[in-house]
């Protein structure tokens, strides 16, 4: 008997697992898996600038795929993913804030805030950072209650 309650908590928690992830992949902006276009997300703190990283230096994490510039910021980020992560699933957070919308970035359109990261819209004459520069902390507040919606 405890056997099976052991088989069952440990399928349960398998099956929590998966379906954790696959929620964190469908609501990230990620194609094929593949988060941040190919960028380095370590390259953001460390560099200050967007980086393009490897194939070679791949990692997964959640079920999540990134790219590293070089094996020191593969392993930095193995250490604590959380750290480098971008705010609101890769997603622009001006529109998060704005309007609580999924919205496409420009990876080489960033800002560091509180050491995480966030990203911004930036194609044809719109570029989002300087319209949320104008009023950032309530744009923020908006986009974490937004994001919480969408996440949780």
């Amino acid at each position: 008997m405890k056997k099976l309650i052991l088989l069952v908590v440990f399928t349960l928690s398998i099956v929590g697992n998966a379906q954790n992830q696959s929620k964190k992949i469908t609501a990230f902006n990620v194609e094929n898996k593949l988060a941040l276009q190919g960028y380095d997300p370590v390259s953001y703190f460390k560099q200050n600038k967007a980086i393009k990283g490897k194939k070679e230096w791949a990692a997964t994490h959640e079920g999540i795929t990134y790219y590293f510039s070089t094996k020191e910021n593969k392993e930095a980020f193995l250490k604590n993913a959380a750290a480098f992560e971008p705010q609101y699933g890769g997603w622009c957070a001006y529109a998060m804030g704005a309007y609580g919308d999924k919205v496409s970035i420009n990876p080489e359109t960033f800002k560091i805030i509180d050491g995480k990261l966030y990203l911004y819209y930036n194609a044809y004459f719109n570029n989002t950072l300087k319209t949320w520069n104008k009023d950032e902390t309530n744009l923020k507040a908006k986009a974490n209650a937004n994001w919480k919606k969408i996440y949780n």
